[in-house]
């Protein structure tokens, strides 16, 4: 039987395949990037949200007690997150380079500053690993669309 651990790194590092096959086919077939692009920031509103909506049972779990989030603050972060990543695809690119980026690494200090006393040691080196791939495929393909687009 695997481990939830293990599983969830699995599934983790799964889950950066889409980041990085999007980052390199702008590179690699410039003249699919519109599509590439495309896809590339709605896989990124998709993991967004994913990611967000584990807030929503964490905050059902804490009931009254208000340490280091409320319940109300905790729903709000999930829904938060959530719209932005729904809200950013209605953007044009130039914005969504720079919401997903900002948005990605808000998640991420939300999990480490507050959210930390809910993680166990490997969730969190893993986030850290995740997040830093992601956010260096954002910054990439962000780059790459100001360079080529100077927009």
């Amino acid at each position: 039987m695997i481990s939830v651990a293990r599983l969830a790194v699995l599934v983790g590092i799964a889950g950066l395949i889409p980041f990085i096959v999007g980052t390199a086919g702008l590179f690699l077939m410039p003249g699919n990037s519109v599509a590439i692009l495309a896809y590339f920031y709605l896989y990124s509103a998709g993991i967004l949200a994913f990611m967000a909506g584990i807030y929503w049972p964490i905050s059902m779990q804490l009931e009254n007690r208000c340490y280091p989030l409320s319940p109300l603050v905790t729903m709000l972060l999930s829904q938060a997150f959530f719209v932005t990543a729904g809200i950013g695809l209605l953007l044009p690119t130039t914005a969504q380079v720079v919401v997903y980026t900002l948005a990605y690494m808000a998640l991420y200090l939300v999990d480490t500053r507050w959210m930390r006393i809910y993680w166990p040691a490997w969730y969190r080196q893993m986030r850290l690993v995740l997040t830093a791939v992601v956010l260096m495929c954002q910054v990439t393909v962000g780059a790459w669309f100001f360079l080529i687009h100077g927009a």
